[in-house]
């Protein structure tokens, strides 16, 4: 297929993507510096292709899909396709320094990838630093040509990105925050689809979601913030969640949205209120002591026929430590579980890894205190390589890391009890912890009470997990288990280890390579809350990665 064709036929799909199929997507993008107005205040900010948030892309199950990532920017790029298995394609799943070195300025890469047995909505977003903030945007997966939805078809379909948004330039707030060893400074707002609405001190139109009388609406909810689990709410209806991060769920209703940084969640809206305006709010989760972003996004459900100035109909949003809010939301997914799609969750498992996730404080000679903000993963704080893992597991290269990630905290604690008395120096390495290929392999995610607790929306690269079971307190190795769900527990790729609790999941390490595993907030990602599996290939013709492409970036 030619270069010119390809783009030709894009630009019918982008317009009419459900009418038009074809095998490639091809995508252009420039990574360039936008002057944008938020909040009364203007700023540059890096962007894809000039637009916050960036461009969708939309595909079809089992299409290939090729992106041109040009920077034409000051900083080192990359790009994440969030949720994209990336069978046997590592190469193009975008973490800097984990997969791929990052392109560097006047520099283009080639992503090119196939979307295997996925139909929903993902997100991609840059992954070095903290330029997702402004690069990010959705990816829209439709079943293959002629295959319904397992739900009532929607007339229309809606994207909505939550994100969050700061008056001063994100890269040097991360900057200030890594020379002082102190926590960031918070967001100034959140955004639905790029707009504030109204907040104090500055007077904006917001988001407007327009429908009509007795249409229903398949709205593809995806948060993109950096750092706040949200809540999302439209004022006088429910709505019925159908998937999540690409994964069909069995049906409900619900009045609010729980979804951390990095998920999504497809949810029908049926249109069968009284014409009018009614308001959409945005607001944070946060159940501890850490500072977070309280201002709330506002947008408007307006049906069509209302009059210019109706007054809207409002909500109250969940407290901002609504945890049971939370966790009724979190226990009502399920996998679809049908005949066409099955949840095939590993029911013995090879590997059973207990991961504490929690924060702590190193000594650092060059920042304020004398000392540093950390985080870690069985008191292992990731020590991010200047060559990328994946290259140097894949050309035998030394030195670059090592394959003796801890299965298990180095020392047993009561975990979510009283840890004033820790030490809360932690080890640092760029260790990983090695797979055979398809094996099983169970994590627990146990939250932490060092310094503080917090709930964690972790996120898994090259894999979907079942998330089979959660808990408050500590992990009971010997009674919990007897508890999971190993039938219908729901299926994703991100998933919020609640405060002071756990969370069980289990996955098949079928896709060889090199994968990330993080907290999505990026704050935690930032101080070392990650680590990798290596996943070697298997013995079949398709069960080794596939050799890198000749424009892979170099360091």
């Amino acid at each position: 297929m030619e270069y010119y064709q390809a783009r030709t036929m894009l630009l019918v799909i982008f317009i009419f993507p459900a009418l038009v199929e074809c095998k490639v997507r091809l995508y252009n993008f420039r990574v360039v510096l936008t002057n944008t107005t938020k909040l009364c205040s203007t700023k540059s900010i890096p962007t894809i292709n000039g637009k916050f948030p960036g461009p969708t892309i939309y595909a079809r199950e089992g299409d290939n899909v090729n992106i041109r990532l040009t920077n034409q920017v000051q900083y080192n790029v990359t790009v994440h396709w969030h949720g994209v298995r990336q069978l046997r394609t590592g190469w193009a799943d975008g973490p800097a320094y984990i997969t791929q070195c990052p392109i560097q300025p006047g520099q283009s890469y080639l992503y090119n990838f196939t979307l295997t047995g996925q139909r929903g909505t993902l997100l991609w977003h840059a992954h070095i630093s903290w330029l997702r903030a402004t690069i990010h945007g959705a990816i829209v997966i439709f079943p293959k040509k002629g295959v319904p939805y397992p739900f009532p078809k929607p007339d229309k379909e809606k994207i909505i990105i939550l994100s969050e948004w700061w008056k001063a330039d994100v890269e040097a707030v991360v900057n200030q925050a890594t020379m002082t060893g102190l926590p960031p400074n918070i967001s100034d707002a959140h955004t639905v689809n790029g707009h504030t609405g109204a907040v104090p001190g500055c007077t904006s139109p917001g988001f407007t979601l327009h429908v009509e009388s007795g249409k229903t609406y398949l709205l593809r909810i995806i948060n993109a913030a950096l750092n706040d689990e949200l809540f999302f709410k439209i004022a006088g209806h429910n709505i019925t969640v159908v998937e999540v991060d690409a994964t069909f769920t069995k049906p409900f209703s619900t009045d609010t949205i729980f979804i951390g940084p990095g998920q999504t969640t497809n949810a029908l809206l049926t249109a069968d209120k009284s014409i009018g305006k009614y308001l959409i709010a945005v607001s944070p989760f946060m159940d501890t002591v850490v500072a977070v972003d309280n201002v709330t996004a506002i947008a408007f459900l307006r049906y069509k026929g209302t009059l210019a100035f109706s007054p809207p109909v409002l909500t109250t949003t969940p407290a901002i430590n609504a945890t049971p809010a939370t966790s009724t939301f979190m226990d009502k997914l399920r996998s679809l579980n049908s005949k066409k799609y099955p949840a095939n969750v590993p029911l013995t498992v090879d590997h059973d890894l207990y991961f504490t996730i929690g924060v702590g404080i190193d000594p650092c000679a060059t920042c304020t205190n004398g000392s540093k903000a950390v985080a870690d993963i069985n008191n292992v704080s990731f020590i991010m390589p200047t060559t990328a893992l994946l290259q140097a597991h894949y050309y035998n290269i030394s030195g670059v890391f090592t394959d003796d990630f801890p299965a298990k905290p180095p020392i047993s604690f009561n975990y979510t009890g009283n840890n004033t008395a820790m030490n809360l120096k932690t080890t640092n390495g760029t260790r990983a912890y090695r797979l055979a290929f398809n094996s099983a392999v169970q994590v627990v995610l146990q939250g932490t009470t060092i310094i503080a607790p917090e709930s964690h929306p972790f996120h898994l690269h090259g894999f979907n997990f079942f998330v089979v079971g959660k808990g408050i307190g500590n992990f009971d190795p010997d009674n919990d288990p007897k508890k999971f769900n190993l039938a219908d527990p729901v299926e994703r790729n991100t998933v919020s280890v609640p405060t002071a609790g756990w969370i069980a999941i289990r996955f098949k390490a079928d896709n060889p390579g090199v994968w990330f595993l993080h907290c999505h907030l990026e704050v935690h990602t930032t101080w070392g809350l990650k680590m990798a599996f290596v996943v070697d290939n298997g013995k079949g013709p398709n069960e080794s990665i596939l050799p890198p492409p000749s424009d892979l970036p170099t360091c």
